[in-house]
């Protein structure tokens, strides 16, 4: 049975554009993305000739990675097999249907070796906003609905990478903490990302402003920074992997150690007590 989609496709490409024409679109969070793959590229000894970025915002990227071709992160991604030597899937797997998928795509396209890294929001992102809706919505309507795209931890994100079939796997994250005047300014900006609620079982009716009132009370009162402000983190987890190839480092299978563990510690080995149990 087919699972219904997470995202509204064509309300998240709405977003997307409204973001990209307001007058000051707010993508500090993508520059951050584009400093970290930079950044980890110049660790990597190595010199990359085909190279495909996966984004929702292909002019940024574009312009930060010339070389590499753009393709638009729809469910099937615009990549021949086994034709790169690295993808890079920017910051827009949180809104993939299928997160497992898109990775699994994106090592079917790479060669040999070839280099694996992904972006995306994780579990902590936008904590504080979620929390404060939840308890406003609960308290004035009596129920809730779904309003921020739900995010993975860095543990359950790190197995995907390894379930795709890459080697070498590692997942690590970083935060941003950013300070805004109340919940309004934290909306206007998540619109200037092109962030906001794009569920495909997103509430379709207008919500009582009595709903948001209440959610910025909370979040001034829980969430608190100086001057009357508030806070939001926002959590970018970094995946990255490679396509299997014989000359990557493997595990030795088990029982093939040359030495024995306490004669590299310079310990006397002893045997673990056996435990009896009466039947």
């Amino acid at each position: 049975m087919a699972h219904p989609p997470l995202t509204d496709r064509p309300a998240l490409l709405r977003a997307r554009t409204r973001a990209l024409r307001s007058p000051e679109p707010a993508l500090f969070l993508q520059d951050e993305a584009v400093a970290e793959v930079q950044e980890r590229l110049e660790l990597v000894n190595r010199t990359f000739t085909s190279a495909s970025v996966v984004t929702g915002f292909p002019a940024l990227w574009q312009t930060a990675l010339p070389q590499a071709r753009v393709v638009e992160d729809a469910e099937v991604l615009d990549l021949a097999p086994a034709t790169q030597d690295l993808v890079v899937h920017a910051l827009a797997l949180h809104w993939a249907d299928d997160p497992l998928g898109q990775i699994i795509q994106c090592r079917r396209a790479l060669r040999p070796d070839g280099l694996f890294i992904g972006l995306m929001f994780g579990g902590r992102t936008l904590h504080e906003l979620r929390s404060a809706l939840a308890e406003a919505e609960a308290e004035v309507s009596g129920g809730l609905s779904p309003r921020v795209v739900p995010m993975g931890d860095i543990r359950d994100l790190g197995a995907l990478v390894q379930r795709a079939g890459l080697a070498l796997p590692v997942a690590d994250s970083f935060t941003r903490i950013v300070q805004y005047r109340d919940l309004f300014h934290l909306a206007a900006d998540l619109r200037a990302m092109g962030e906001t609620n794009a569920l495909a079982a997103r509430l379709r009716r207008p919500t009582r402003r009595a709903v948001f009132l209440r959610a910025a009370e909370i979040l001034a009162r829980s969430f608190p920074a100086e001057g009357g402000r508030i806070t939001a983190t926002f959590e970018i987890v970094c995946l990255t992997g490679w396509a299997p190839h014989e000359s990557q480092q493997q595990p030795l299978r088990p029982g093939s150690a040359a030495q024995r563990l306490a004669d590299a510690l310079n310990v006397t080995e002893r045997p673990l007590p056996t435990s009896s149990q009466d039947g």
